[in-house]
This record gives C-alpha cells, sequence and structure tokens, in this order.
C-alpha cells in the first residue's frame, strides 16, 4: 500500500519509476507524432522498455508469444520514438512516433479500423480508414 508520501512522489516527482502490472508489463499508447492520431496499443516489459528509450525505436512485449519483439522486425513498418510520457500513476505510456508505413499487424495504418455505433440490438462495428498498406500473409510467414 502506497502513502501519501509515496503518491505524492510519483505524481509530482521527476524519478522515472514505472509500474508494471503483476505479469510484469504496462500499457503503451502509440500515437503519429504529427497528425496525432492513435495507432496502436501494446505492452512493454521492463526489458522493452529500456531498449526502446535506449534505442529510439518501439519495442514491446507480445503477450501471446510470451516474447520481446521491435515494431516492423519483420514487416519493415517501424516505430521511430520521438516522445515517451508517462501517466500520472506511472502505470500507463504514451509514445509519440514516426510511423514508417502501416502500425497493425492487419495491414492497416492503424489499430483502430473500426467504429462502434449503438443499434437496435446492440453495439455494432463499422469500418473507417480501414485500407490495407500491404498484406499480411505475403509479409508474416
Amino acid at each position: 500500500m502506497s502513502t501519501s508520501a509515496d503518491s505524492n512522489d510519483i505524481e509530482e516527482g521527476l524519478k522515472f519509476q514505472p509500474k508494471f502490472d503483476a505479469s510484469g508489463l504496462v500499457t503503451c499508447v502509440a500515437t503519429d507524432a504529427g497528425s496525432g492520431e492513435v495507432l496502436m496499443v501494446a505492452h512493454m516489459n521492463d526489458e522493452a522498455l529500456r531498449r526502446t528509450i535506449a534505442s529510439g525505436e518501439a519495442w514491446y512485449f507480445s503477450r501471446s508469444r510470451q516474447s520481446l519483439w521491435r515494431k516492423g522486425e519483420s514487416s519493415g513498418h517501424t516505430q521511430r520514438v520521438v516522445e515517451m510520457r508517462l501517466d500520472c500513476d506511472q502505470d500507463a505510456i504514451w509514445i509519440r512516433v514516426e510511423q514508417t508505413g502501416a502500425a497493425c499487424h492487419t495491414g492497416r495504418r492503424s489499430c483502430f479500423y473500426r467504429a462502434v455505433t449503438p443499434g437496435d440490438g446492440g453495439a455494432r462495428l463499422s469500418f473507417v480508414d480501414a485500407d490495407k498498406l500491404f498484406d499480411p500473409a505475403k509479409v508474416y510467414r
């Protein structure tokens, strides 16, 4: 349990102390540095975070593969980090990136290519900005 002094240090201090969850991960939101468009949400473990800071390229931890990966290592669609920020309690990261190509493994510029709209039978999805920039079957073999 944190004390108010600990909380004040985390929220108002300048010490970098990211708070990882029980799985050792922190959520990271990547946006386009120029347009502000949300490109993707992924997770970083301590090593991915350290590599991102040291290299200036986005590194993530894949929960499904249980492995570290550098954005673009397979596809060539890389992210150069322009700025990194932590939220108020240091348990979420925001990176502003220069995206080369597509951010989404589906071949789209952004992972957020479907809009949620209310309907009589519940929420529905519709495609928005969903054009594919590459064919994933040709890139990820």
